[in-house]
């Protein structure tokens, strides 16, 4: 249970259906928040507190729609966690074009979409509020086979850079996460392909996983949630455009 109390507030969490961002809304909700999940599954919402909405990130008129039906349903916005993403793997000789574009449009223009549209909502309620980017340690290194995915996480960063000057007269926090090694199911997907490409087992990639890391251990997706906890809260309310690194040591800049 985190002792950051977060009653009261409405947060949006995309891609919250499973893994990072599964954890991000368990967490939001222990901490007595409200969210809205959107994500390209469709799920009953439980709860008054919990509400899915099956919507693609990457669509202008999905997401402004999805927005504004949300702050309807909820009377408010006050926190955006941009986690949807996807991955595709290949050596960079090798992308195709067409998987090179839905990377970026999920990864990228997604957080785009999503951020200037809450954004708009959090101006007019003109009360402050926080957005919070999922990028990645491949937002800040390269990575063999990931040039598609390294690519649309320096877009990221990039971004979050340039809405946290240019929203901070308005209150509003932007900061970015940037995972390491996190044990989900795409991680693991992506061992397999990845190992496939290289000549390697799953289980021989998953050794070298563990061996970069200096803290001895790949992420759960908890470690994440704890971080996106804290710039949710108080704790981090003059803290803007950074990117932080939640990576057990790996990616140390």
């Amino acid at each position: 249970m985190y002792c950051m109390d977060l009653t009261g507030k409405v947060a949006i969490v995309t891609g919250g259906a499973q893994g990072i961002g599964k954890a991000i809304v368990e967490a939001f909700i222990d901490c007595g928040a409200s969210v809205a999940v959107i994500d390209r599954t469709e799920q009953e919402s439980p709860n008054e507190r919990l509400l899915y909405v099956k919507a693609d990130v990457a669509n202008s008129d999905q997401v402004e729609e999805t927005v504004q039906m949300i702050r309807n349903h909820f009377g408010r916005l006050d926190i955006l966690v941009n986690n949807a993403g996807i991955s595709s793997m290949d050596y960079a000789v090798n992308i195709q074009e067409k998987d090179w574009d839905r990377v970026m449009d999920v990864n990228a223009k997604g957080v785009y979409l999503c951020s200037q549209s809450v954004a708009k909502v959090l101006i007019e309620q003109g009360e402050g509020g926080k957005i919070i980017n999922i990028s990645s340690q491949a937002g800040k290194n390269g990575y063999r086979l990931m040039g598609s995915y390294v690519a649309s996480k320096h877009a990221v960063l990039g971004l979050t850079k340039v809405m946290a000057l240019e929203l901070a007269k308005d209150q509003i926090n932007v900061n970015a996460v940037c995972p390491g090694i996190v044990e989900t199911d795409m991680k693991r997907t992506e061992r397999v392909i990845g190992g496939e490409l290289r000549g390697l087992d799953a289980e021989a990639i998953k050794d070298e996983d563990y061996s970069q890391v200096p803290l001895g251990r790949t992420a759960t997706p908890q470690d994440i949630a704890n971080v996106v906890i804290f710039l949710a809260s108080t704790y981090s309310d003059y803290m803007t455009g950074q990117g932080i690194n939640v990576t057990g040591g790996m990616t140390m800049n």
